[in-house]
């Protein structure tokens, strides 16, 4: 009898234990769902240029907010990637649940795309539209509008890399606000970025962004690698050796060019990962890809991470 007792209790304790780990891990899912909140568009009135009304048309920023307790007052612009033809969710969704996990208040870049018939620039004036959006609404969301950087994806690596190149510092006289602030981010995050148009560029990019036959003079412009000053921002790069997708070689350009300009950089190349695989894990993002944690140790030292 005192075994069959003793049986019992071992299941109920098992039972409890199953039952607080589930409620544990929900209530940290339901967490991290708290975090996102409604889209905004980038444009009040109409985006310039949108050929319509519908959603594809329309540029937007999703806040995630960190908990107030943890709050950094850094911010991120997130760009998911996609080949300029649809955008990544676990380039953008997971990036900034990941980075708000650690104090980083994010916003994710819903640009226009190729695949819906919008070319350069129009991708280009989102995302600078976007940096200028989160620095004029800094004070909104208690973050510092010294500390706003940018992180993408694949293709949305490359329209991070034009924001870290093709900056500039506002229209001091604009009548719109937003327009007043600057579009440098202060520092990058390039995931197995597309980089250059040139040799190693990914085709279905490079089409979707400047159509079948750009000129050679485009080309060269949007170029990152080509593009790259001594004004342009500290970046932490990383891809992998068996990308077939995104060749390499568009980073390690990237990465010598920061060099000749005396730009700071952190050059991560892991041997194993297929193109795409962002994170490597899901929420709450207990054992993600080596990458992340090398990158919070680089976002620490640049202020922008407390732990």
């Amino acid at each position: 009898m005192r075994a069959c007792e003793a049986t019992v209790d071992l299941l109920r304790m098992a039972a409890m234990k199953a039952l607080l780990s589930w409620t544990v891990l929900m209530a940290s899912l339901i967490l991290t769902h708290a975090e996102m909140q409604t889209a905004i568009p980038l444009w009040p009135d109409g985006a310039p240029g949108a050929h319509g009304t519908m959603t594809n048309d329309i540029p937007t920023l999703t806040p995630y907010l960190p908990d107030p307790t943890n709050a950094t007052g850094a911010a991120m612009v997130v760009c998911p990637g996609g080949g300029y033809a649809h955008l990544a969710p676990h380039e953008g969704d997971y990036y900034a649940r990941w980075l708000a996990q650690h104090g980083v208040t994010c916003f994710v870049l819903r640009y226009r795309l190729g695949l819906d018939g919008y070319r350069y620039p129009t991708e280009f004036q989102d995302v600078e539209r976007a940096m200028r959006w989160v620095r004029a609404r800094a004070a909104d969301y208690q973050i510092d509008p010294k500390r706003v950087g940018i992180i993408g994806s694949s293709a949305g690596g490359h329209l991070a890399s034009m924001a870290l190149t093709h900056f500039d510092l506002g229209s001091t006289n604009a009548n719109d606000p937003v327009e007043r602030e600057s579009s440098r981010p202060d520092l990058g995050i390039l995931c197995y970025a597309v980089i250059t148009m040139g040799e190693y560029t990914h085709e279905g990019s490079k089409t979707n962004l400047l159509g079948q036959k750009p000129s050679r003079k485009l080309v060269k412009y949007l170029s990152s690698e080509l593009q790259v000053t001594t004004n342009t921002p500290s970046c932490f790069l990383w891809c992998t050796y068996r990308d077939k997708t995104v060749p390499m070689e568009n980073t390690l350009m990237f990465a010598e060019a920061l060099r000749k300009n005396h730009v700071p950089f952190d050059l991560h190349i892991y041997e194993n990962g297929h193109h795409g695989l962002g994170l490597a894990d899901k929420p709450p993002f207990e054992h993600p890809h080596p990458w992340a944690n090398d990158c919070l140790y680089w976002l620490k030292q640049h202020n922008f991470i407390k732990e």
